[in-house]
């Protein structure tokens, strides 16, 4: 079938979906960042990152839930394609009263990474949220965005 007639590529000429063929694209490095934010209390921020939750040590916990996820995006987001991932950092920037999460991936690959980044990310900042529940229960996670691509036939992009 041919594609969407709009020039949508994950659609149909008959409006189904479809993974996309990337056979043909070139292999090249492909990198993408992407934040999300975890907004609570001073206290609870200060707590979060001394590591005295009830839940224990919050920040190295959603760091490695966070790579698990983005390891697995293929597997949560149907139409995207599996990537093997050849760096996956995620940091950590406490503020007054809100964690900012950033996760940059790279690989090497056909298709860009924004997915897994976002994917990092989100369960990253779930997790914390997680941690932090028992103590702030208006705990928020906010703000999840790509902040950079770079690589792939669309070329460089940033928000930064």
């Amino acid at each position: 079938m041919t594609e969407h007639p709009e020039g949508l590529t994950h659609l149909r000429a008959d409006g189904s979906a479809h993974m996309v063929d990337v056979t043909d694209k070139a292999v090249t490095k492909r990198t993408a960042r992407a934040e999300a934010f975890l907004e609570t209390r001073a206290d609870v921020v200060s707590r979060l990152v001394s590591g005295d939750l009830p839940k224990g040590e919050a920040l190295g916990t959603a760091r490695i839930a966070g790579i698990m996820a983005a390891k697995r995006t293929w597997e949560l987001i149907p139409l995207c394609h599996p990537l093997p991932l050849s760096k996956l950092a995620i940091d950590f920037e406490p503020g007054e009263e809100r964690v900012r999460v950033i996760a940059t991936v790279t690989t090497r690959g056909v298709t860009g990474v924004e997915m897994e980044a976002l994917t990092a990310v989100s369960v990253a900042a779930l997790t914390l949220y997680d941690m932090v529940k028992a103590v702030d229960k208006q705990a928020v996670v906010t703000g999840m965005r790509v902040l950079a691509k770079s690589g792939g036939k669309s070329g460089d992009w940033s928000v930064e």
